[in-house]
């Protein structure tokens, strides 16, 4: 069982939402990378990855299919529904796709006005098979809609026990400073890897207000893990790293210094390359927790093992050091965000 926790503050609500150090990013179960799997083995991996001893388990209303499109939502509500009480769980709203392109990743509509998110959160408590939500993202900011709107509306929310905390993914600081005076921020989801280290300028700001940080793709959508090669395939029509610049032909030759670097680390701390890249950023910081993917009973031990890998403030300053003087390819930095004339 894992026996260390990181705690994230939000002294409005409740005391503190506490979690494993390491959480369970479902979004792979159901969409974007490749077929969706199989839906039992899927329900059998969540309750493995309670036993194992994962708390949070991270998903939003528009992971799913063309035929299904909240399909990781109600897997998670079936799922998780016997272990209801010894579970934090993370949806989100504000997101449709423009599916008028061939394959994705799809350009993504913001949507963040009141009446929407009552829509969106009633619909996931629905298909969540809760009367709560204990950490309620807004997934990408709406540049139509003020933050302290979007603030005020997870303030009603909150007072009518609809959600617990709240939070908001791919944030910047001013918007984050604002909605926060409103109604204070528990956690912010970010994209953060060894590979994309754009938002550690936030920091201070996280760390003086007293928030938390969940990492999203942690492992660079799986790279990191050392798995993959330069003849990895992947199916341009369902799954997103067909298009993802750290997965093409030429990106292997180019992220050698980095896989070398993460195999030498692996094999001093008698770990993985997946846990060396998870325990960077669990000791480097403690209100980091990275929520991983994964469809797989292996991985899933082995990303929870990262808990138990210790580096020191001076080795986690010296792989920082090498990563920023080694060469790398492009990572991918998320879907592009398109507006659109709300109606």
């Amino acid at each position: 069982m894992l026996n260390k926790y990181i705690k994230m503050n939000n002294f409005r609500t409740i005391s503190g939402l506490t979690v494993s150090s390491v959480g369970l990013g479902c979004m792979g179960m159901s969409h974007a990378y490749g077929a969706p799997a199989d839906k039992k083995s899927m329900k059998t991996l969540l309750a493995d990855a309670v036993e194992m001893g994962y708390t949070l388990f991270d998903t939003a209303e528009i992971y799913g299919t063309d035929t299904n499109p909240h399909e990781n939502e109600e897997l998670l509500g079936e799922a998780l529904k016997p272990y209801r009480d010894k579970v934090v769980i993370t949806t989100k709203f504000g997101l449709t796709f423009d599916k008028s392109h061939e394959s994705g990743p799809y350009p993504l509509i913001p949507d963040s006005t009141p009446d929407s998110i009552r829509k969106a959160v009633d619909g996931s408590l629905r298909r969540l098979q809760t009367d709560h939500i204990d950490l309620y993202l807004q997934h990408r900011i709406d540049p139509d809609v003020e933050p302290e709107i979007v603030a005020d509306t997870m303030s009603q929310l909150i007072q009518e026990g609809k959600i617990l905390h709240w939070g908001i993914s791919e944030t910047t600081e001013e918007y984050l400073r604002r909605a926060h005076v409103v109604c204070p921020v528990t956690a912010i989801q970010n994209r953060y890897s060894m590979m994309a280290r754009w938002h550690e300028d936030i920091f201070p700001t996280l760390e003086e207000l007293n928030i938390g940080f969940i990492a999203f793709s942690p492992l660079a959508n799986g790279l990191l893990s050392d798995f993959y090669t330069a003849d990895s395939k992947f199916n341009p029509k369902n799954d997103y790293r067909a298009a993802m610049p750290q997965f093409s032909r030429e990106s292997f030759e180019e992220n050698e210094m980095l896989f070398e670097l993460i195999r030498r680390l692996a094999e001093e701390k008698h770990a993985t390359p997946s846990q060396i890249s998870l325990a960077w950023m669990l000791c480097k910081k403690p209100y980091i927790v990275p929520i991983p993917g994964t469809r797989h009973l292996c991985r899933l031990k082995e990303n929870i093992g990262a808990a138990d890998i210790n580096l020191s403030a001076n080795e986690v300053e010296a792989i920082d050091r090498q990563l920023d003087s080694i060469p790398m390819s492009d990572v991918f930095g998320g879907s592009k965000v398109i507006k659109t004339q709300k109606v």
